[in-house]
């Protein structure tokens, strides 16, 4: 790595290092499904935020203590990113490598680029990342507070759903209720109405906690994206509030076994609310 004087690294506004950056781009790739993210940096870490349609947002939390070594100088930063190109510059000596790729980030504030610098076996390359100006982010307003229903899982149980549902259903029914079927994912495609339970006393299920029963309709296209969190996952959080907006918490480990978490969050589709089945 490119060692930098004390007055250079006082220059900056954020700069990070990491011993492997693979743990930066595993968690990356959870919510890797739009080409720019906005980055949230405070001195508890980064929180990366990909959006689509106002309808769902992703965010990855990425905490210090996963760096070697974070320095941030203002109270928060904030600005976006082509994903695709960060992603690219993290894998530049290639994903399957044996070895661990070195990084250090900096950032020197507002209109600045990002720089990184990458080392693997004495080879170092640096990049330039442009950002842009940040979006506003959209506010889901989902307080724990209220939260009605909630289940913990291993997420090898959700992925195996998630991979048995119907891809020509507009949309994913989810059931969560003190009674059975309990927690119920539920199609509705060319061939008919399909449903997958999963009961409380299930050995892939940690945590069950439900005061009524609820059931709300959400669009899959939205929902697609977070099969890339849950195949990275180990365990996985599902909450709904009173509103039946959607709270998915997965719990992701890196290759040093330190957690990192991603949340989707997702609005029910009003659309399919009243009916008794969706229009195909």
């Amino acid at each position: 790595m490119v060692l930098m004087t004390q007055s250079e690294e006082e220059n900056f506004a954020l700069s990070a290092s990491i011993d492997n950056a693979r743990n930066v781009s595993h968690i990356l790739k959870a919510v890797h499904f739009k080409d720019t993210a906005t980055v949230f940096a405070t001195e508890n870490g980064l929180k990366v935020t990909v959006e689509d349609s106002k309808c769902i947002q992703a965010n990855a939390f990425i905490q210090e203590q996963v760096f070697q070594e974070y320095v941030i100088r203002e109270d928060s930063i904030t600005f976006r990113i082509n994903l695709d190109i960060l992603q690219e510059c993290l894998s530049i000596f290639g994903s399957s490598s044996p070895s661990t790729t070195a990084m250090r980030m900096m950032y020197n504030g507002y209109g600045t680029p990002i720089v990184l610098t990458l080392e693997e076996d004495g080879a170092v390359t640096d990049c330039s990342i442009k950002t842009q100006e940040p979006d506003q982010t959209l506010d889901f307003e989902f307080s724990a507070a209220n939260v009605i229903n909630k289940v913990i899982m291993k997420a090898e149980c959700l992925k195996e759903a998630f991979n048995e549902l119907d891809v020509t259903s507009e949309v994913l029914q989810i059931t969560m209720s003190p009674d059975a079927p309990y927690f119920r994912l539920a199609t509705y495609g060319l061939l008919g109405q399909s449903h997958n339970d999963i009961p409380k006393d299930s050995s892939m299920v940690e945590y069950f906690e439900c005061g009524q029963t609820q059931s709300n309709r959400y669009r899959l296209n939205l929902l697609k994206p977070s099969v890339k969190a849950v195949n990275l996952a180990n365990k996985v959080c599902i909450r709904m509030d009173h509103r039946g907006f959607l709270s998915l918490q997965y719990m992701i480990k890196n290759e040093n076994a330190q957690v990192c978490f991603v949340e989707y969050y997702c609005c029910p589709d009003e659309e399919f609310e009243d009916d008794n089945e969706p229009a195909m």
